[in-house]
């Protein structure tokens, strides 16, 4: 229950703390800001899930360790061909953490400075700068993105101060970070000839304040830029001005077991949002309702109070629900507090997300405002479109898997977004359930000839961008094009357990838009199969179709374990039907990549 309160204590995220919600009116010179807010060190981040964005409010935050003072940036917001302007500062440094997306990718909001620094000739001398990428090896293009900005800066003259530093979320990416970051000040103090003062960060994102009065309309409600946006919708609509698209559809998908396997439909109608298949839906969800009111019942606030911010107004309810990863069980900054290894062992191995913490944790009762400065943003989630908007232009469907698992505490921990997306009911009484969403443009395309071939790989949620595929090869058959032959390799469980969308693929097999549906049923049999043992069973096919028919190879699932092992399963088809070496295999398999024709859409 919340209860409403006549005093008005507020929190105040600071801008230059890198604050949740977007200002309404910037500047688009950084220089400009760093000169009138006293700062010579600008963090630049290229960010997709939010990482890259906290690891440059930490190293923003350090800098006052150092006597210096420092902000992060989002390079979308700014003109950076204004970094040759940086020498005009005493002692500035850029430094720049850039994650990698897809096949090499930047993200989305490092795009356009991609774009201009392979176009530009802008001179850097003078400007000093370091680099740290973020990117995972499971990836063909390993921190393609960091490594890319850190030779570029260097050409066009500027002074590379400490070396490239290089994240893996494959192994652990906070230790990468942290251990780069341990070397990388001193050496910044050695360059500029500065020593650490010891003293902790003034920047903060958040301070409790007093208020006297407010205006309730005022309050922001979980809108990520304008104020009442979800109210007064406007296109175009972006990471930053989300669309409420209503649920139309949300049914089960598996017949039984002990997961929750579902397809959800929203419907874009009037919203001028325009997808392809292999696009990616962007969905902004809600922490659970209880958990925050958990939080507020054992740190004994009251969740009503609003909190401000230098142009907007949250009340502590929506800075814990919208706006605060609650969820996360990593907590970098109480690295300074207990050993790593205790960190380990007692957050991280057991799993314990703020909650749990503070349940396990009796003495511990931070200030709300010391809370929210802890916590990173909460971040939108990101799905392959499971459908072709030549067959649905005004629908987006989502094919997802409810997370959920017991911790070692006991607990059962719950997705953030799958969770919240379950309850999303389509309702008869008028109310629609709606979803703040966004699409991302993906590289995961249909070749451009639909006569080329295509093999699409793709276990369990997997099969979602494929569904788009097999709709969009049956809606150009339809229209009269030639199609080329259309090949799947799915995988499931159980063939009467969780073999998603079964009726539809039977159906599209039965009409000739599947060529071949091969299904690898996992546990149906003492021992286990997966989609590499089917590939290496069609090995004849599948080399025909790649060696002679140029056919296009698409994978999208686990990153970790099937991504690469189907690879390894292509290898082995290339060392034995085509007569190379394992060297030359996997030149093979990387000209394909270059070429366009072997793609992935993978996660880990």
């Amino acid at each position: 229950m919340l209860h409403r309160v006549n005093t008005c204590l507020h929190l105040q995220p600071f801008p230059d703390g890198g604050g949740t919600l977007a200002q309404t009116t910037r500047e688009t010179s950084f220089i400009d800001k760093m000169k009138k807010t006293g700062k010579n060190i600008v963090v630049f981040y290229g960010s997709q899930t939010g990482t890259a964005e906290e690891f440059a409010n930490r190293l923003a935050k350090d800098a006052h360790r150092y006597g210096m003072k420092g902000m992060s940036a989002d390079p979308e917001e700014y003109d950076m061909s204004e970094l040759s302007r940086l020498p005009e500062i005493e002692n500035s440094l850029a430094i720049f953490c850039m994650a990698t997306y897809g096949e090499g990718d930047p993200t989305d909001n490092s795009q356009d400075f991609y774009d201009w620094l392979q176009e530009g000739d802008a001179d850097f001398t003078g400007v000093k700068y370091t680099v740290f990428a973020l990117g995972n090896k499971t990836y063909e293009h390993y921190n393609a993105m960091g490594k890319y900005v850190d030779q570029r800066l260097a050409e066009l003259g500027a002074q590379r101060i400490f070396d490239l530093g290089m994240g893996d979320d494959d192994g652990n990416l906070e230790e990468d970070f942290v251990s780069w970051r341990e070397q990388f000040w001193p050496a910044v103090c050695e360059h500029f000839g500065v020593e650490a003062t010891g003293e902790e960060s003034s920047i903060r994102q958040y301070e409790l304040k007093v208020h006297s009065d407010l205006n309730m309309n005022k309050i922001y409600t979980g809108e990520l830029g304008r104020l009442k946006s979800f109210e007064n919708q406007k296109p175009p609509f972006d990471s930053k001005n989300p669309f409420l698209a209503p649920v139309t559809v949300n049914r089960k998908l598996n017949k039984a077991g002990d997961r929750h396997l579902m397809h959800l439909e929203l419907d874009i109608t009037g919203s001028k949002i325009r997808y392809e298949s292999g696009d990616h839906v962007a969905v902004y969800p809600i922490n659970d309702s209880v958990i925050v009111n958990r939080i507020g019942e054992v740190l004994g606030v009251d969740l009503d109070t609003p909190l401000s911010h230098v142009c907007a107004v949250v009340r502590i309810t929506e800075a814990l629900c919208h706006y605060s990863d609650i969820k996360t069980v990593s907590f970098p900054d109480t690295l300074f507090l207990i050993s790593q290894a205790l960190y380990q062992s007692w957050v991280l191995d057991s799993c314990r997300n703020i909650l749990a913490i503070l349940e396990d944790f009796p003495s511990l009762r931070p200030p709300i405002d010391h809370l929210c400065e802890l916590l990173p943003r909460l971040q939108a989630r990101y799905y392959s479109i499971a459908s072709s908007s030549k067959v649905h232009p005004n629908s987006i469907h989502i094919c997802a898997v409810v997370v959920e698992y017991k911790t070692k505490t006991g607990r059962v921990n719950k997705g953030v977004a799958t969770n919240w997306l379950k309850n999303k009911m389509p309702a008869d009484n008028g109310h629609k359930a709606t979803v703040p969403m966004y699409i991302r443009k993906s590289q995961f395309r249909l070749p451009f000839k639909s006569s080329n071939p295509v093999i699409m790989i793709g276990p369990g949620t997997g099969i979602a961008p494929f569904m788009g595929f097999v709709q969009e090869r049956s809606w150009l058959k339809e229209q009269g094009k030639e199609v080329g032959e259309t090949v799947l390799y799915y995988g499931c469980r159980h063939k009467n357990e969780d073999f998603l969308y079964q009726e539809e693929l039977d159906e599209f097999e039965k009409t000739g838009v599947l060529t071949a549906l091969n299904v690898a049923f996992s546990r149906d049999q003492a021992d286990k199969v997966y989609v590499q043992h089917l590939l290496k069973k069609n090995k004849e096919a599948v080399w025909r179709l790649v060696h002679t028919d140029n056919a296009h190879i698409y994978i999208c699932g686990d990153a970790r374990n099937m991504a690469r092992d189907v690879q390894n399963a292509f290898y082995e088809i290339a060392e034995e039907l085509g007569g190379l070496s394992r060297a030359q295999a996997v030149d093979y398999i990387k000209k394909l990549m270059t070429k366009g024709r072997y793609s992935q859409d993978v996660w880990s």
